[in-house]
């Protein structure tokens, strides 16, 4: 009778304790912190999935894409400057674009705390599925992952803090066909060796590791890699391509990587790549001097007339009034600077592309 007692009464304590403690949570377990796995989304689905068939991006129906969008700024900066509303994802639909690419510094992430900057895009994500686009996710540093050393305090990163980050998104968004690029790490570079010394054999195994930890939680969202020199070269990819199925590989051709005639670098350093695998240019941009004009000569029309040609995606950079080169010439009007006018045809579809 004593040993029924007690279990009685351990039984009732420990019925109380489990719903005193239900009580007093404030949200449900799945929503404890950026590392635990975020309530279900209704709309994770709306949008068709992006996925890798062979050299190409085909979308869940069969379709072929071919990837044209912009970059924001970080939304931790857009934020702060007021401009963090669904408004802001309205114009860039405006734009044409597709897909935005959202950077995310590691200064930031730090700063602003990984659960309050996974509000920030989650609301990314709600506005985007709404008006029908696309988000890809980049890690925004510039540098040296390897030896840990970056071209400036922004992009201070390592590699645990990287490892953590994809380890978080991946968990967080898992299964929203919204979010669908992982963009590894932004530009990797050893600065003329002022940033240390890293191989591509080094390089490909780091990228290798994210992989491998992004697909423990998501197994949907394509990982992109980049080449050295800033992003731009993909030459290794001959020799000794990243040992994974389902990513795609990363070029950021900026007009002053190389010298003209441009066409033939381009083949050579990342074009090559894109008759094996998905390439997608993920940042270039220009500037344009008061009363200069785009022809058909000019560095714009060519690099679009190249891509497009390939079946290379591409993302122009940047959406924002005062990072370079800017695409708006202020937040009060929204109006567009020269560039970004020509990239808004583009995205439309506006410019006459040659094809090879």
């Amino acid at each position: 009778m004593n040993k029924y007692i007690r279990f009685t009464t351990i039984l009732m304590f420990a019925t109380f304790c489990i719903q005193n403690s239900t009580a007093q949570e404030s949200r449900p377990w799945y929503q404890d912190g950026p590392w635990r796995f975020p309530a279900p989304n209704p709309k994770a689905k709306v949008l068709p999935l992006i996925k890798v068939d062979g050299n190409k991006l085909i979308n869940s129906k069969g379709d072929t894409l071919l990837l044209r969008g912009l970059s924001i700024s970080d939304p931790d900066k857009i934020e702060r400057q007021g401009h963090w509303k669904k408004s802001h994802f309205e114009k860039v639909r405006e734009m044409g674009a597709m897909i935005v690419r959202i950077p995310v510094h590691p200064v930031a992430w730090r700063e602003r705390t990984p659960e309050k900057y996974l509000a920030l895009l989650d609301q990314a994500v709600e506005w985007c599925t709404d008006l029908g686009m696309y988000i890809m996710i980049d890690w925004h540093s510039i540098g040296n992952l390897g030896m840990e050393l970056f071209q400036n305090p922004m992009y201070n990163t390592s590699k645990q803090e990287t490892y953590q980050f994809w380890r978080t998104i991946a968990q967080h968004f898992r299964g929203n066909n919204t979010i669908a690029f992982y963009e590894i790490f932004n530009e990797p570079t050893i600065y003329r060796g002022q940033l240390g010394t890293m191989t591509w054999a080094e390089w490909k195994k780091i990228n290798e590791n994210i992989i491998s930890l992004i697909r423990a939680f998501d197994t949907e969202t394509i990982p992109l890699v980049a080449g050295f020199d800033w992003a731009y070269d993909l030459s290794p990819l001959h020799d000794d391509p990243v040992n994974a199925e389902g990513i795609g590989y990363v070029s950021h051709p900026y007009e002053n990587k190389r010298s003209q005639p441009w066409e033939p670098k381009w083949e050579e350093n990342f074009g090559f790549a894109a008759s094996k695998y998905p390439v997608v240019v993920t940042e270039f941009g220009f500037g344009l001097r008061p009363g200069q004009t785009i022809n058909a000569e000019h560095y714009g029309n060519r690099i679009i007339n190249y891509l497009e040609g390939k079946g290379i995606g591409w993302i122009c950079w940047v959406y924002d009034p005062e990072w370079g080169p800017a695409m708006l010439k202020s937040w009060d009007t929204y109006e567009l600077t020269g560039n970004g006018d020509f990239f808004k045809k583009a995205m439309h579809g506006e410019l006459a592309v040659q094809k090879d």
